[in-house]
């Protein structure tokens, strides 16, 4: 089970008081240890993921022909930069045989389609990378126009609401000042990017919806997804962890990406995942098919990107590199989930950054 943070006591008392400066201490060793967290949320309602999800249900389920006149990235496109990257192989190698991913090494691109939807300010200057900040399109079906922007506002406000919360908490639990990263992401593209797997298609065991990899923005956010099939793994052990919201309770996960890595100076790493069809997939394909006959059998992952703003300069924080350089000595040799050849992490500007990734993964030329 991850750790579990109570972003209400952060909310809810001073900041200097011994509850919180305890619990942002724990959100920032969660994130070292296991390079994610289940966040707690009382703000946060079920009943507004379960709109979004029956909304997002209803795009997916449009004709191809429909999706293609918005934002969506249609499936078998994104690749997992895994089945390719050297560094990210030699992680895999060194895991135990019974806790690797599934075998990506002659994987296609992922069968999973994604919708964009911007949900940070546009940057009041000119940014270096128009291309990463562009605005958001209404799909026009009748169904869906009327209801469309108010309800992925709702939801995309408290997810960003929410990992904001946690982007504070960690920088307080890392020494740094609360506004430290949430500043940094003042401009940021910040996405809620919707997945969508088609679970009458993609319906058997081992069937790779997500291919292993890690975000490459900053924190990743997560609402509960109606069907089981995300594995994380846990840094400080290098096991595989299939992800299990509390069954009841207002809960969200959040994960750490790239650019939390590069700020940290690897302090903190993005942590790697996956999303198959396993046993637990394929009990609740059969359980919602009686219960919810009328239902598009969809996977939806309500994903919500949080990025550091483009035109910022990322490198990494010095106090944050030497405390990773300390913990790294202590390591070597420990088995936990890192490359055993050490990063080097440039300076650059976080649209570079941004842009290098894609290009990994095939969604830039």
């Amino acid at each position: 089970m991850l750790p579990i943070i109570d972003l209400d006591i952060y909310r809810s008392q001073p900041l200097g008081s011994p509850a919180v400066v305890a619990e942002c201490t724990k959100a920032a060793e969660a994130l070292i240890t296991y390079g994610a967290l289940l966040l707690q949320d009382s703000r946060v309602s079920e009943d507004d993921n379960a709109t979004f999800l029956d909304l997002l249900e209803d795009y997916f389920s449009q004709p191809l022909f429909e999706l293609q006149k918005t934002s969506a990235l249609k499936s078998n496109t994104e690749k997992p930069k895994c089945a390719v990257d050297e560094p990210c192989l030699r992680v895999i190698a060194r895991l135990e045989p019974d806790q690797r991913p599934l075998d990506i090494s002659a994987h296609q691109p992922d069968p999973k389609c994604r919708f964009f939807w911007r949900m940070g300010d546009m940057p009041p200057y000119k940014t270096q990378f128009p291309a990463l900040n562009a605005s958001n399109v209404v799909p026009q079906a009748e169904s869906l126009k009327d209801r469309w922007p108010s309800i992925m506002g709702k939801w995309g406000s408290a997810m960003k609401s929410a990992v904001e919360g946690v982007a504070q908490m960690a920088a307080v639990g890392l020494g740094l000042p609360r506004e430290t990263f949430t500043d940094a992401g003042r401009y940021g593209p910040h996405l809620l990017a919707p997945t969508a797997s088609d679970l009458v298609k993609y319906d058997k065991k081992d069937i790779i919806l997500a291919g292993f990899h890690t975000d490459l923005n900053f924190l990743t956010i997560h609402g509960r997804s109606r069907y089981p099939g995300l594995h994380i793994w846990a840094r400080n052990t290098g096991k595989r962890i299939l992800v299990q919201f509390p069954p009841t309770g207002r809960y969200l996960l959040v994960q750490a990406g790239k650019q939390l890595e590069h700020l940290s100076g690897g302090l903190i790493k993005a942590g790697y995942h996956e999303v198959v069809v396993n046993e637990a997939t394929i009990a609740t394909i059969q359980r919602r098919k009686v219960e919810y006959p009328d239902r598009p059998l969809i996977r939806i992952s309500s994903t919500f990107f949080w990025h550091l703003s483009s035109d910022y300069d990322l490198a990494p924080i010095p106090s944050l590199a030497k405390r990773s350089s300390d913990t790294n000595v202590q390591n070597k040799g420990r088995g936990l989930l890192e490359d055993s050849e050490d990063p080097i992490y440039e300076p650059m500007k976080v649209g570079q950054q941004v842009q290098d990734e894609l290009k990994h993964i095939e969604l830039m030329a």
